[in-house]
């Protein structure tokens, strides 16, 4: 299993990208970073290439990017523009490959989430018909999108694994997966097991303690999720997407942890 971290939680508002721990995530030992997309976005070509020579003066590759969709680009209910959310998403792609990103997230809770009264089957086929678009653009690109389950508090659509998995089943492309996230299943009451019935369908992970979303302090809540991820044979990627004041501290602690929890 690689293990990286998620910049963007960790950084200051004026770094919403995460990109400057990125010498202290290699530094720490992870094997890759996972940057805002939305926020790679909107850098302008100069500060793109210094992007790029970070990481590789690093030796720290972006291998996942999240945040996929900026909030004001509307993908369910009358407002979205499929068109637009398509042209906009197939940019993201091309960016995202540029940086050798081989995943992307789409959680995009401000972008899904679905205006009051409007017809949930509705804005599920809207998305499915998003996905549908997008994953002939990712598998060109080598890219997989990864549909990411959200909590009821930040999402009003897909917030239980099985509800991604419907999702993806319906989308029917090979480009088009699931992310588990230990931090929304536990919010959700949703147990471990589930991730059984998503089998190969598991492309990512995310992980953090359950009690203010911080970076994990110990390996038992999290010994029910790996021991399912073991079951599965997933030896894909795992991001800790969390909060903390120390970064250097709290990484090299946690990715012990995880270490440990992926052995034999």
């Amino acid at each position: 299993m690689r293990f990286g971290c998620c910049g963007n939680m960790i950084t200051p508002e004026t770094d919403p990208l995460g990109a400057s721990i990125v010498e202290e995530a290699a530094r720490s030992g992870f094997d890759y970073v996972e940057l805002s997309l939305r926020d790679i976005m909107n850098l302008p070509e100069a500060d793109w290439r210094d992007l790029r020579a970070l990481l590789d003066h690093a030796g720290l590759p972006c291998e996942a990017c999240n945040n996929f969709f900026p909030p004001h680009l509307r993908l369910t209910g009358p407002p979205a523009d499929l068109r637009a959310a398509l042209e906009y998403g197939r940019s993201a792609l091309e960016r995202a490959a540029g940086i050798g990103a081989r995943l992307v997230v789409f959680g995009s809770s401000g972008a899904r989430n679905v205006p009051e009264g409007y017809d949930m089957d509705s804005a599920l086929a809207q998305l499915a018909g998003l996905l549908a678009g997008l994953g002939p653009c990712a598998a060109e690109l080598g890219i997989v999108i990864a549909v990411e389950p959200l909590r009821r508090l930040e999402s009003n659509i897909i917030n239980r694994l099985e509800e991604a998995l419907r999702l993806v089943d319906g989308v029917g492309h090979p480009s088009i997966r699931v992310l588990v996230d230990s931090y929304h299943l536990q919010a959700e009451a949703e147990d471990p097991a589930v991730i059984a019935l998503a089998g190969a369908a598991v492309r990512h992970v995310h992980v953090a303690e359950g009690e203010g979303r911080r970076f994990p302090s110990g390996p038992g809540a999290l010994r029910p999720l790996f021991a399912e991820l073991k079951r599965i044979g997933y030896d894909g990627r795992c991001s800790i997407e969390a909060y903390t004041e120390d970064f250097s501290t709290d990484a090299r602690r946690a990715l012990g942890f995880l270490k440990e929890l992926a052995g034999p």
